[in-house]
């Protein structure tokens, strides 16, 4: 049975993988390549190098990905692994596949082009980095720096992308790096919103006098769980149970009414807050 569902979880993960790569190819070459603009990690270099060679872009996103991976093969596991070659042979595929694509400007507005370019690649990027995959390249540098200094994937990527824009910015025109920048920031950004979901998480701490009451009826309405901290006035001295809980933002408005009706005088502290480990919640993706 657990061979089984391991077997349907990795066949779900590939079509999931097949979807975004698909999605991603037809974001670059109907909008970023018309406009000699870039995309992002190792799809970027191959662009410029497609731009330099007249060569289709995705026989360089293999060439470029196949010493990375034997670099980077020791520092992820063998899920990640799997997974992330499925994702660069069929976006190397499917770029090939689409590749006549850019041969026509869908969208003549090159800012247009570049939102659109954006929100289709950070659509793609962050549907195959929820089932902890990636295309290779500096997808899987980026995973390996987050394990080792807990920086954030989107942030790395970013940074990586601004070194690649500024390549490609001394062999095209200068104006274009701006349409690419442009382009890059809009998909980190949906990027992070399919990565960590668009119903973010709140922690809330709320120091009452009732707060017995008012966790029996948080848990009742809001189905979370409650965890007790114990709290000290730094004036009266006087110890207290502080309530610690982590909600979604559409039971934030609940709460909020629970608190009003037993303890209209309690203090609640709402905080935004990501990576929630635990039941209740979903796997964090890396």
């Amino acid at each position: 049975m657990a061979k089984m569902l391991l077997k349907v979880e990795w066949l779900k993960s590939s079509i999931i993988i097949l979807i975004g790569t698909f999605i991603m190819a037809v974001g670059i070459n109907a909008f970023i390549i018309p406009h000699n603009l870039l995309a992002g990690g190792v799809s970027g270099l191959a662009i410029i190098l497609q731009y330099l060679t007249k060569l289709p872009t995705g026989i360089f996103v293999l060439l470029l990905n196949i010493p990375i991976f034997i670099f980077g093969i020791k520092e992820i596991d063998r899920r990640f692994a799997f997974v992330s070659i499925v994702g660069m042979v069929s976006l190397s595929f499917f770029l090939v596949l689409t590749g006549a694509l850019s041969e026509r400007i869908w969208i003549k507005d090159i800012l247009a082009s570049s939102i659109y370019g954006g929100i289709f690649l950070g659509f793609a990027s962050g549907l195959i980095f929820r089932v902890r995959a990636s295309t290779g390249g500096t997808d899987i540098v980026s995973v390996i720096i987050k394990k080792r200094f807990e920086i954030g994937i989107s942030t790395i990527l970013f940074v990586m992308n601004v070194i690649i824009v500024l390549i490609g910015a001394t062999i095209n025109d200068y104006t274009l790096a701006i349409y690419t920048l442009i382009s890059m920031f809009i998909s980190t950004v949906v990027m992070n919103k399919i990565m960590i979901g668009l119903d973010t998480k709140k922690l809330v701490l709320i120091v009452t006098d009732h707060s017995e009451e008012l966790s029996s009826a948080l848990m009742e309405k809001v189905q979370r769980g409650i965890t007790f901290l114990e709290g000290e006035g730094g004036y009266s001295r006087r110890k207290q149970k502080v309530i610690y809980c982590v909600i979604s933002t559409r039971q934030l408005a609940v709460v909020k009414n629970v608190v009003s009706d037993i303890d209209p005088d309690a203090f609640m502290t709402v905080m935004d807050t990501a990576e929630i480990h635990g039941s209740g919640f979903n796997k964090p993706v890396f």
